[in-house]
């Protein structure tokens, strides 16, 4: 599936009701090659306003923005209107309920990032490609935190299995997978074809991606633990 337009680059809008966060993410995002800042606002309702003439793929949404709407409640509105826009979460607080809450059929192109995350330039590309094909990304410390309910469908995966499916809760792709766990794309391949049939994910039948009914059976299935790092984060969002 293609990304970005015809140069390659994926068009973002940035809402964030900090200026001087909004500022020093419009600054990081535009030195990205990939990337191209389309527009910067302060609130939703500006955003909604804005959007036709702009043609992003991408809305970046502080969750808790100090306005009528908050991030979520953007995000819904934008869909609703372009349904193909992928939506980046931001928070400084480490709840996968927000995005867990949501429909499971508006869930594909909704990534959950934390904000000091956005200063891993992997960990962010990997959220903003993901949403701009539909797929379903968290971040880094919010995957890594989850636990298997006991008892639960995860619990019948083999640790591997467990690891392969946190990778791909994060945006890996089968050759980042490989390269990170250090084996062949073939044996990644294996791992989660037998990960899918523990899962019973459908992908003959199902309208969702593999990929995407995989992580909300990760996030519905899981306990999570705080990890400190999140939990200790500055500021409100």
């Amino acid at each position: 599936m293609p990304i970005g337009d015809n140069n390659g680059r994926i068009k973002v809008v940035i809402v964030e009701d900090e200026s001087l966060y909004r500022d020093l993410l419009r600054v990081a995002l535009s030195q990205h090659p990939l990337l191209d800042v389309v527009g910067t606002f302060a609130d939703g309702q500006c955003a909604l306003a804005a959007m036709t003439d702009l043609n992003a793929q991408v809305a970046i949404l502080d969750i808790d923005l100090r306005s009528a709407l908050n991030g979520v409640q953007v995000g819904l509105m934008l869909r609703q209107r372009w349904p193909q826009l992928g939506i980046v979460l931001l928070s400084n607080h480490g709840d996968p309920q927000f995005i867990s809450s949501l429909p499971a059929e508006i869930m594909p192109g909704w990534s959950y990032l934390l904000k000091k995350s956005v200063s891993d330039v992997t960990a962010l590309q990997r959220a903003i490609e993901g949403a701009t094909v539909g797929l379903v990304v968290l971040d880094p410390r919010l995957a890594t935190g989850m636990r298997p309910r006991v008892g639960g469908v995860l619990s019948r995966l083999t640790p591997r299995q467990q690891e392969v499916l946190a990778l791909i809760a994060q945006g890996f792709t089968n050759a980042a997978i490989a390269q990170q766990l250090t084996l062949s794309e073939k044996s990644v391949e294996n791992q989660i074809n037998l990960l899918y049939q523990q899962l019973e994910v459908d992908r003959g039948r199902s309208a969702l991606h593999p990929r995407v009914k995989a992580v909300l059976t990760y996030l519905n299935e899981s306990r999570f633990t705080r990890p400190e790092a999140a939990a200790a984060s500055p500021g409100r969002g």
